[in-house]
């Protein structure tokens, strides 16, 4: 396989950005400053139209930046690159492709010799628990198991910096549990840098090493929380009482923000403008 370039040192500086609707500047990120170090896996949290999808997305290159900076060890995003991985809530595959030729995909049109690529998608189709799956049509798949192939997509390219965006939000309880465990095996063995956004605090939890919170529209960084658990985070660390103590903290910062949502909702409202 092709050895890992090891996890991502990411900066972010003063990063603004403004959307123009009907005319009208609506503000959606404020001067955001946050730094992760090689390796470290950040959740971030925060109410609904916060702005998470849309750091993530600047960081991945798929938007541009109003104002600020974003550097990924000390190149500045310009577009998308091989070293981010993407995951969304959707897997976004392609329906009419099989497993294999949906995880070959980006290797293939980056110049990979067809073989060369098929054996990297099987060393991670394997990974993902998905041996013997590589040529099913995406369409006979389950939901978490087209969840896993969209983690093998990403993976194949071994990014520095995978951007995960509610990758797990819409699985059932069972299933999301499965991957969060799968998605800590893989990270401990790759140790890539990962931004995990999500509306779960107690996933946040289970899986960062640091937790930062959003404030509501525009969003800026209202706390940040090191995440100090051991692992693995087994049933014994989240029935804790320090896991309780970081969820109380965590669930108190975002219920604070989001009745600040609620509250400019009404006055838009009120005024027939957005907020």
């Amino acid at each position: 396989m092709p050895k890992s370039s090891g996890g991502a040192h990411v900066q972010v500086g003063q990063l603004s950005k403004i959307f123009v609707t009907s005319g009208e500047p609506l503000p959606a990120l404020d001067t955001v400053t946050m730094e992760m170090a090689p390796g470290e896996f950040v959740a971030i949290a925060g109410p609904s139209g916060c702005g998470k999808s849309t750091l993530l997305r600047i960081l991945a290159g798929l938007d541009a930046a109003s104002a600020g900076s974003v550097t990924v060890d000390g190149v500045g995003v310009s577009g998308p690159s091989d070293r981010h991985g993407v995951v969304f809530q959707k897997p976004a595959l392609f329906p009419w492709l099989n497993v294999l030729d949906n995880v070959t995909f980006g290797p293939r049109m980056r110049g990979t010799a067809t073989a060369e690529a098929g054996r990297q998608a099987r060393h991670y189709l394997k990974a993902v628990g998905l041996e013997g799956f590589e040529h099913y049509p995406i369409y006979n798949l389950s939901g978490g198991m087209q969840h896993r192939v969209a983690l093998a997509r990403a993976l194949i390219s071994r990014p520095a910096l995978l951007l995960m965006d509610e990758p797990f939000g819409a699985l059932d309880a069972q299933t999301r549990g499965s991957m969060q465990e799968l998605l800590m095996s893989i990270w401990q063995t790759d140790r890539s840098t990962v931004l995990f956004i999500t509306h779960d605090v107690d996933e946040a939890l289970t899986l960062a090493d640091r937790i930062l919170v959003m404030t509501a529209r525009p969003g800026r960084i209202k706390v940040e929380v090191p995440v100090d658990l051991p692992r693995p985070r087994d049933l014994g660390v989240v029935t804790g009482e320090r896991f309780g103590a970081f969820k109380r903290e965590i669930v108190s910062a975002i219920k604070e923000e989001a009745q600040t949502t609620e509250r400019l909702e009404m006055e838009a409202a009120r005024h027939g403008g957005t907020s």
